[in-house]
């Protein structure tokens, strides 16, 4: 297994973050010095396991055709070792083309997607949601890092959200993804919206096939964390049921409905968890252009558990006849 001297680094460049060589026709491998465990992370940030995945996959397919959707499930929890991706032709027909992809590492499969991709089809009829209304401009907003510095250094910050909001800042300035949050809003039917604007800073140019696998890097950045924060869950909070227990991603998809669009300028990521419950928490999610232009739609599930302990553990044992 290759060593790596600094797994918790981000990579500098979204390309060197996306970047995977071609070993086959159909096997891609990523590099190990550019694979990024976020601070208390189980393992590899999801969404670059996505991208790479989503690089992979593109490759191997005619130019013609546009990626429309994507699906995967992560299995295991990836390390900052060589991540091998397997694809699977699934289909090429005269719309539409299929592939699977099989991420393996030290022969095990820590996750599996399956994309479609689709030569656009401009003539036909459209309907597209709207950004939600009077939501802060990026201009008006601050970067998360400044937040989270500014929290930390409150005298009202306890020890251990003082640790934790400090790491997170550190990584947050450092990082070629920029996140300004934008607040939230709770709707007339009871959803509590939460509003994040994003920005690749360095932004290479490139094609929006390109563009659609940064976002794939993009739309797993504080998602399922849209379920714990609507609970009020967090992981500096005492132990008890306020505190967060385990936050891990289970399944994750995105339809992409817009194939103009930069990741250097700034998007809006609109999230809600319409439920959670049983361990498990589903967060939905839209991102727009600046303009309000759709870009993408995006759910996904994953764990998420409070810090209680399960009642039948704290039982005592029964003899067994």
């Amino acid at each position: 297994m290759e060593e790596v001297s600094n797994p918790q680094l981000e990579c500098a460049k979204v390309t060197d973050a996306m970047e995977v060589e071609k070993l086959d026709s159909n096997l891609y491998r990523s590099l190990a010095k550019h694979l990024w465990v976020p601070a208390r992370a189980r393992g590899v940030f999801g969404g670059q396991v996505i991208s790479q995945a989503l690089v992979s996959a593109t490759n191997t397919v005619n130019q013609a055709f546009h990626l429309h959707s994507m699906h995967c499930y992560f299995l295991l929890s990836a390390t900052p070792a060589p991540i091998l991706y397997h694809i699977d032709r699934v289909r090429d027909g005269r719309s539409y083309c299929t592939r699977a992809v099989r991420a393996h590492q030290n022969g095990r499969m820590v996750f599996v997607m399956i994309c479609s991709f689709q030569k656009p089809e401009t003539w036909q009829v459209t309907l597209r949601p709207s950004a939600p209304p009077d939501v802060p401009r990026p201009d008006q907003c601050r970067f998360a890092w400044e937040n989270a510095r500014e929290h930390a250094s409150s005298p009202d910050a306890t020890p251990r959200q003082r640790v934790y909001l400090s790491e997170y800042a550190e990584e947050r300035e450092k990082s070629f993804l920029q996140i300004k949050p934008a607040g939230k809003r709770l709707e007339p039917n009871g959803d509590k919206l939460w509003f994040y604007w994003f920005r690749v800073e360095g932004m290479p140019e490139c094609n929006p096939s390109y563009q659609k696998c940064i976002l794939g890097y993009i739309s797993d950045s504080h998602f399922i964390g849209a379920a714990h924060r609507t609970l009020g869950l967090n992981s500096s909070n005492p132990p008890g049921p306020t505190r967060l227990g385990m936050s891990s991603t289970l399944d994750h998809s995105i339809w992409f409905y817009n194939n103009d669009f930069n990741c250097g300028d700034w998007i809006l990521y609109v999230m809600h968890a319409p439920s959670v419950g049983s361990g498990r928490g589903l967060v939905f999610g839209k991102t727009f252009t600046e303009n309000g232009d759709l870009i993408a739609l995006m759910t996904q599930e994953g764990v998420v558990r409070a810090d209680i302990r399960d009642p039948d553990l704290s039982k005592p044992s029964q003899a067994k006849l």
